[in-house]
C-alpha cells in the first residue's frame, strides 16, 4: 500500500528493529522532492527521547535535515518539535528555499 498523498506532501514511517523513524516529503514549484527527517529520528525509546531533549533549542526547535531528489545540497533547518503536524507543505518549501 503506497504512503499517504496529499497537496504535495507524502509522510512515510519506517520501522526498523522497534525503531521508528518519520519522515516528510515536500515537492517544491520546480518538482524536486525533499525528503526531511529530524537529526536522532532513527534512535528508539530512552535513547531517543534522550537525544530529542537534547537537541531541542531553547527557543523549541529541532534539527531536521532536508534531501533532494536533485541537484541541489541537502539543507539543515531549525523547526518547531511538531514540524511533522505544524507546518504546512508550503512552510516546508519556504523553509527550505530560505537555507539554500
Amino acid at each position: 500500500m503506497a504512503p499517504p498523498f496529499c497537496g504535495g506532501i507524502r509522510y512515510t514511517s519506517f520501522n526498523l528493529h522497534l525503531t521508528a523513524m518519520t519522515q516528510r516529503e515536500v515537492t517544491n514549484q520546480n518538482n524536486l522532492t525533499w525528503t526531511c527527517v529530524q537529526a536522532y529520528a532513527g534512535l528508539g525509546g530512552k535513547a531517543a527521547e534522550k537525544a530529542t531533549e537534547l537537541s531541542e533549542s531553547e527557543a523549541g526547535t529541532v534539527t531536521v535535515v532536508c534531501t533532494p531528489s536533485g541537484q541541489a545540497q541537502t539543507v539543515r533547518l531549525a523547526l518547531p518539535k511538531d514540524w511533522i503536524e505544524s507546518l504546512s507543505d508550503e512552510e516546508m518549501v519556504q523553509q527550505i528555499e530560505q537555507a539554500q
